[in-house]
């Protein structure tokens, strides 16, 4: 007597049911990357090159304000454009993140220096070194927190227009 598990015992064992794989993929189907793993990390390196520029084009940006105008104008600039700065610098270290997400945690860090100048803490290291005074600022200015906003807003508007452009 036979084993049900050998081959003869199985009614059509010899045959492969399975369909045979595609050996031309049609040509209106992009190919997919086999490996998804591959795919994210190139979309997060696309997305972490893009964030470099634009910081870069931020502060180039910032420059040309403070060359070019004074007064009112080029701080409040300045200002929103911290905020996009730090936009583009939360998207550099999260490049999956949602626009959303970056432009509020850019508006919090804002927030927080600004509220952070409140204790002196700022002044007294800006008194000492030029980084610190463009990083931390020296003292509170209340109309700054708008502009941060402005700035969030603005940058969060770019960000979300790039995420539906790419689908």
């Amino acid at each position: 007597m036979k084993k049900p598990t050998e081959p003869a015992s199985i009614p059509d064992a010899d045959r492969d049911t399975r369909t045979p794989p595609r050996s031309d993929p049609s040509p209106n189907r992009p190919r997919r990357p086999r490996d998804r793993t591959a795919r994210t990390a190139r979309t997060a390196r696309t997305a972490r090159t893009v964030a470099a520029v634009a910081a870069a084009g931020t502060v180039a940006a910032g420059l040309a304000v403070r060359a070019v105008a004074d007064g009112a104008f080029a701080k409040y600039a300045g200002s929103a454009l911290y905020t996009v700065l730090l936009c583009a610098l939360v998207a550099f270290c999260a490049p999956r993140a949602r626009p959303v997400v970056v432009a509020l945690t850019a508006l919090g860090l804002s927030w927080a220096v600004e509220f952070a100048q409140l204790t002196g803490v700022p002044a007294e290291l800006s008194a000492h070194s030029a980084a610190a005074r463009l990083v931390l600022g020296s003292t509170f200015n209340a109309p700054d927190l708008f502009w941060y906003a402005a700035g969030a807003a603005g940058a969060w508007a770019v960000l979300r227009a790039a995420a539906r452009a790419r689908g």
